[in-house]
């Protein structure tokens, strides 16, 4: 099953995200791929600092259990001072899209 959805990048933060990425912590990408994750992307719009993420996961990808990770709570937080984060979290404000077409 595919996921997709939009983040907002706060101005001035582009390349220090792109560095976090670039070093990703080894742990989070074993946790990620334990809740069946795979082929993320992230893609920035530079006009906006949207960004878009995607990735694959299988049927039963547990979300709410990945949320509650300690892990992926601090990456969450480590990650606040660049993005627009939820009111009483550090989880990146987020919108999921809904496909509306996908050629294989």
């Amino acid at each position: 099953m595919r996921y997709a959805f939009v983040m907002q990048l706060k101005a001035g933060c582009e390349e220090q995200y792109l560095q976090r990425h670039q070093q990703i912590w080894p742990e989070l990408t074993e946790l990620l791929k334990s809740y069946s994750i795979a082929n993320y992307q992230i893609y920035l719009q530079p006009q906006s600092l949207q960004l878009f993420a995607s990735f694959d996961a299988s049927e039963d990808f547990d979300q709410p259990g990945l949320k509650r990770e300690p892990l992926m709570q601090k990456w969450w937080a480590s990650m606040a001072p660049y993005m627009l984060t939820q009111g009483a979290s550090d989880e990146p404000q987020s919108v999921e899209l809904c496909e509306m077409f996908f050629l294989n």
